[in-house]
């Protein structure tokens, strides 16, 4: 299989994650890729032309970085990042919160990114920041359990360490100064799952041009 995705993408990195997780990364070959790139063989697997996506051994691709959790955790065997039963939904919905996170920072990015000074929205881009602070707020507030082993990590709890190390990427980690709690969870996080250090990015504050890789 194939994984088409990019270093700085959180939403990939998530997928990495699970992979190492599930004991799946000697299956699954990740593939850089330019969403940005017209050429790209991408557009022609996934119609969107985004990325995380995953090239099954048959030819099939599966989108998005949900999706292919669910896809993966089938072929470990099940009930692993996706607990059976009523707890599935509350997984499920912190795995909403947190791509949600994910999203509204990703498009602060873009604003900056693909828009003169001139044209940018000050009133957009802090709509998108309140997403972001209302969920950081709730996880605060709900902080889940710090796991002890790569065994007591769930999807929800996996995207929610994609979503703050995605903003210690981008946006310098301004987030960790009203949010304690998370910040001690998310030291637990990395010393329970090695592959979070792995996968890590450098500090790259929001690019100001086209030009930059994408997410």
């Amino acid at each position: 299989m194939k994984l088409r995705s990019s270093p700085p993408s959180p939403f990939g990195r998530k997928v990495k994650l699970a992979m190492a997780i599930l004991g799946l990364k000697d299956r699954i070959e990740v593939v850089d890729t330019n969403t940005a790139d017209p050429s790209d063989s991408l557009r022609s697997q996934n119609p969107l032309g985004k990325i995380p996506a995953l090239i099954q051994e048959n030819g099939e691709v599966l989108y998005d970085s949900a999706v292919i959790l669910e896809y993966l955790d089938f072929l470990a065997g099940g009930n692993k990042l996706f607990p059976a039963g009523e707890a599935r939904f509350a997984v499920l919905r912190d795995q909403t919160l947190a791509d949600g996170i994910m999203d509204a920072a990703i498009l602060r990015v873009y604003e900056k990114r693909f828009k003169d000074q001139k044209y940018r929205d000050p009133a957009w881009d802090s709509y998108q920041a309140g997403k972001i602070e209302r969920g950081l707020a709730h996880f605060e507030e709900n902080t889940p359990a710090a796991p002890a082993t790569v065994s007591d990590v769930d999807a929800g709890t996996l995207t929610l360490a994609c979503a703050l190390g995605y903003l210690d990427m981008r946006f310098g980690g301004s987030w960790r100064q009203d949010h304690t709690k998370l910040v001690a969870w998310l030291d637990s996080f990395e010393a329970a799952v090695p592959a979070f250090a792995d996968t890590k990015q450098p500090s790259a504050p929001v690019p100001d041009n086209a030009n930059a890789p994408l997410q």
